[in-house]
């Protein structure tokens, strides 16, 4: 995967969170290095995506402009490879050989206990209405982990 790179001006970047039954999806620039959820992808088998569901993906990278994605990576408290490791470095590789773009990997530990976090204080803030569904988790933990990203960004 590249390494970051100073770039031109400010980028669209997309941010992932992958997980065996839905992928959080997030966006942001690395101008104002904030980014915002959008609507999860449902992975139907195990975290392999079928043929539409990777076009899907794909068209949602076309529309949101990106021109780099970072994609969550689990790892132990402790830094040692998680259960997911292996499973979300094969999804990157997949991913960079179907789009010709810059992709990260950025480590996502506790990236899906900040989100909840967060969707708990706007929903008790009045912020959020109804129940905290888990495909909004996992978009706001992609949010989370693109936002590491571009805070570390040059």
């Amino acid at each position: 995967m590249p390494e970051r790179t100073a770039s031109a001006g400010p980028q669209i970047v997309l941010g992932i969170d992958f997980g065996l039954r839905r992928i959080g999806l997030a966006v942001g620039d690395t101008l104002t290095r904030t980014a915002r959820p959008l609507a999860a992808l449902t992975a139907a088998n195990a975290g392999q995506l079928s043929a539409p569901e990777w076009l899907h993906l794909e068209r949602v990278i076309r529309e949101c402009g990106a021109s780099q994605i970072v994609v969550g990576c689990p790892y132990n408290v402790d830094g040692s490879a998680h259960g997911l490791t292996d499973a979300a470095r094969t999804f990157a590789r997949e991913l960079q050989q179907r789009v010709t773009l810059p992709l990260h990997l950025e480590d996502e530990r506790y990236s899906s206990l900040e989100a909840a976090q967060q969707l708990r204080e706007r929903r008790e803030s009045g912020r959020q209405r109804g129940r905290i569904e888990r495909g909004q988790i996992d978009s706001a933990a992609a949010a989370v982990i693109l936002e590491r990203w571009l805070t570390q960004a040059p």
